[in-house]
């Protein structure tokens, strides 16, 4: 076995597949809970629980040499901007440089595909494999980044390939959040999360092509991008808002919801130059848009019911930009959903499809505001949540949203979210260094069974309980020396038996982790495969494994 392992630990329950009303076994995953996050303390740096069910595999860390340095970057997850005598990024405080490290890069969201044909690397002599995770990164010097890939059937020499860290212009390649893989234009899609940096299609083999796509989908707070079978594309947006007034002008701590949720309508599926750019609207009660114009102070009431169980509200996709009438320049889609009053949310990051259900059930991620001591986080999505939109097709102009799970303390601040199998969602914590320390707990990942009411006192399942690094320990304790002052994250949940054609995409089939012919082929009977990434700190890829008990 490649890699290291992470120790599983049993829990208080264990949460077992599920029975069908034939008495047959559903698709599911027996997961034993986890009973306790980790907590967050001075100077400990605890290891990662997993499920007894689960163990972890290192497949490559921040330390992990590229096959191809550059001026850049030498290693998986640091610059080369601090470097040592011996000319390595310096990862850690040294007796003669205690004061200083190399810039950490944060490998964000995973993507995993096979190639039968194989890829290209930077090595034309070698055989790659057939196996691949992507990644784009989302920390660099001076706003700069780039794209990696780490080739699972390769020698540790050609473990890692450095792809790209320009465009096809020679412009530097900005910091990514999200990526998919859109199998219609056969090219990777990265996001960048911020308005004034492109969203990019990439080729996966090397050298990749990177070009910037967003005179057609736009700029924003991109994170999450995924497909659907028409060949729309569906993009979740993570901006933070200005903070809150009460009815009397006090400030207060929630934060105003500031994000959309985005969908991309391509002249032809594939088509990245030439489409519509929708933003999700939402009608009240009284079937008024709920706009960003009403959510300056706290409570509103319909962010209230928006956020309360039993609550279903009728929605539309307004369309912001259209390339037929507007041109191709690049745009500011988060201005554009304000201008047509496109409905605010409180921090989503990331969405999934819900397996086999024809594209019309949407599961995304609200972060919300990561404080314990926002006025909201009870009422209108402080803690974040679980939100699910339901149309007739994924091209329908109108469906309904609701809220699935309300966060609270323990649960909160989600993130990258994933089908485990064709009932278990899985999502993962991304609460911050600020309320790491309020409820003393560091990060945690879950799964929910999407048949249950929530409503009733139901939590979902831990399957992660994630540690800390040493590495992590001393930058949220000293500040990172002035670049990188965050405890570890858990980032870049994916599931997916890595199908590169159309009948891959995300949603089509129901995942069945563990199981599977193997994918040598890629005959569709692939092996579900689990990924996640322990950012900040080392930065530590692993692939999520049955333990075998």
């Amino acid at each position: 076995m490649r890699g290291g392992v992470i120790a599983a630990m049993a829990g208080a329950a264990i949460v077992g597949v599920a029975v069908a009303a034939n008495g047959a076994e559903a698709s599911g995953v027996s997961l034993t809970n986890v009973p306790t996050a980790n907590p967050k303390a001075e100077g400990y740096a605890p290891a990662s629980r997993l499920s007894t069910e689960l163990v972890g595999r290192v497949l490559a860390q921040g330390s992990t040499l590229v096959e191809n340095p550059s001026a850049l970057t030498s290693t998986y997850g640091y610059d080369n901007d601090v470097t040592t005598a011996g000319g390595f990024p310096q990862m850690l405080p040294t007796k003669t440089n205690p004061n200083t490290e190399a810039q950490k890069t944060e490998p964000d969201k995973n993507t995993f595909l096979v190639f039968k044909d194989g890829l290209t690397g930077a090595d034309s002599s070698y055989d790659y494999g057939t196996h691949f995770l992507f990644q784009g990164h989302e920390g660099g010097v001076g706003g700069s980044s780039y794209i990696t890939r780490i080739n699972m059937d390769a020698d540790a020499a050609h473990r890692v390939t450095l792809l790209a860290t320009n465009d096809a212009n020679g412009n530097p390649i900005k910091t990514i959040d999200g990526s998919t893989w859109d199998p219609f234009a056969h090219r990777l899609l990265f996001t960048t999360e911020n308005a004034n940096n492109p969203t990019y299609a990439a080729g996966p083999g090397y050298p990749s092509t990177v070009t910037d796509v967003s005179g057609a989908l736009g700029r924003g707070g991109y994170e999450g991008i995924q497909n659907d079978r028409d060949g729309n594309i569906w993009i979740v947006e993570d901006i933070g808002g200005v903070f809150k007034t009460t009815s009397t002008g006090a400030s207060t701590t929630a934060k105003r919801p500031n994000s959309f949720l985005y969908r991309y309508v391509p002249a032809s599926p594939g088509d990245l130059a030439h489409g519509k750019l929708q933003a999700l609207q939402v009608l009240n009660s009284s079937g008024q848009p709920i706009t960003f114009e009403s959510q300056a102070e706290v409570n509103n009431p319909d962010q209230v019911a928006l956020h309360s169980y039993g609550q279903t509200f009728k929605t539309q996709w307004i369309t912001i930009h259209d390339t037929a009438v507007q041109g191709n320049s690049p745009f500011n889609a988060n201005t554009a959903a304000k201008a047509a009053h496109a409905t605010p949310f409180k921090r989503p990051e990331n969405g999934v499809f819900e397996p086999s259900d024809g594209f019309r059930s949407f599961f995304f991620t609200e972060t919300g505001d990561t404080d314990a001591t926002s006025v909201e986080n009870n009422t209108a999505g402080g803690w974040g949540s679980l939100l699910q939109v339901r149309q007739s097709s994924p091209s329908a102009d109108t469906g309904t949203i609701r809220v699935f799970y309300k966060g609270d303390q323990v649960h909160t601040g989600l993130d990258n979210i994933g089908f485990i199998s064709a009932t278990q969602l899985g999502a993962v914590e991304d609460a911050g260094d600020l309320l790491h320390g309020q409820r003393n707990a560091l990060d945690s990942g879950y799964a929910w069974d999407i048949r249950t009411d929530y409503a009733s006192g139901a939590q979902p399942t831990r399957w992660l309980a994630e540690g800390r690094d040493a590495s992590a320990t001393i930058d949220s304790s000293f500040g990172g020396f002035g670049k990188n002052d965050s405890d570890n994250e858990i980032t870049g949940l994916h599931i997916s038996n890595g199908d590169s054609s159309v009948q891959g995409i995300l949603g089509t089939a129901k995942p069945n982790f563990g199981t599977g012919a193997a994918d040598n082929n890629n005959t569709g009977k692939a092996t579900w495969r689990w990924f996640y990434t322990q950012q900040h700190g080392d930065n530590v890829t692993y692939e999520v494994l049955p333990s075998g008990r």
